[in-house]
């Protein structure tokens, strides 16, 4: 059985001196939710989110996030520029399927991104069925 390489999702993920409860609760308002705000050993304050619904590509998905954060009001967007990771992760998982597999970002959206400062990382998992530690 063919296993299909296809896109999981995009984590928006933050590092901040700053309190990210503010933000967190913004961006629950925005169609997202946390998968963790925590305050580390290290002081620093750690946060994932996702959005709420899937979409089939990440253009979708990003465009979300990126809504929420412009719409933050001037102490929000304080405590945005104030953090020291503000990263997207697209996260795919790898198959054997299709021969190719593509998806794209326009240029629109490369430029928001941009606008608020946002790193983009790419996360590629491979096919955990037949990965193992044999």
């Amino acid at each position: 059985m063919a296993v299909l390489i296809h896109f999981l999702n995009a984590d928006l993920d933050l590092t901040s001196a700053d309190d990210l409860t503010a933000l967190a609760a913004v961006f629950e308002t925005r169609g997202m939710h946390a998968l963790h705000v925590t305050l580390g050993e290290d002081g620093q304050w750690w946060a994932m989110f996702e959005t709420n619904e899937y979409y089939e590509e990440p253009e979708q998905t990003i465009a979300v996030i990126l809504d929420a954060v412009e719409s933050f009001d001037p102490a929000l967007h304080t405590i945005w520029q104030r953090c020291t990771r503000r990263e997207i992760d697209i996260g795919y998982d790898c198959g054997d399927e299709p021969w190719a597999f593509n998806q794209a970002l326009s240029s629109h959206l490369l430029g928001r991104m941009a606008s608020a400062g946002l790193l983009l990382r790419i996360t590629i998992y491979p096919d955990r069925e037949t990965t193992s530690s044999d």
